[in-house]
């Protein structure tokens, strides 16, 4: 039980990190700053592109976690 757990613990963090890089390099590539100054439209697209790649890439890992885990049984 404490190895699956760990397990998808493992898999979540890592497909939310591998995401939020995803995210922040497509901002990157349409120019998107997301540290510019303040709050402006540019600064909160990039926040909104980290977030939304964040969230894809958790769900992604867990899409995989889980047909792995159909796969074993």
């Amino acid at each position: 039980m404490f190895a699956q757990l760990l397990k998808q613990g493992l898999f979540d963090a890592i497909g939310f990190l591998i995401g939020t890089a995803l995210g922040y390099g497509a901002g990157q590539l349409l120019s998107i700053d997301l540290f510019a100054p303040g709050y402006s439209m540019m600064s909160m697209l990039g926040i909104a592109f980290i977030g939304i790649g964040g969230g894809m890439g958790l769900q992604a890992s867990r899409f995989l976690l889980q047909k792995e885990n159909k796969s074993e049984t």
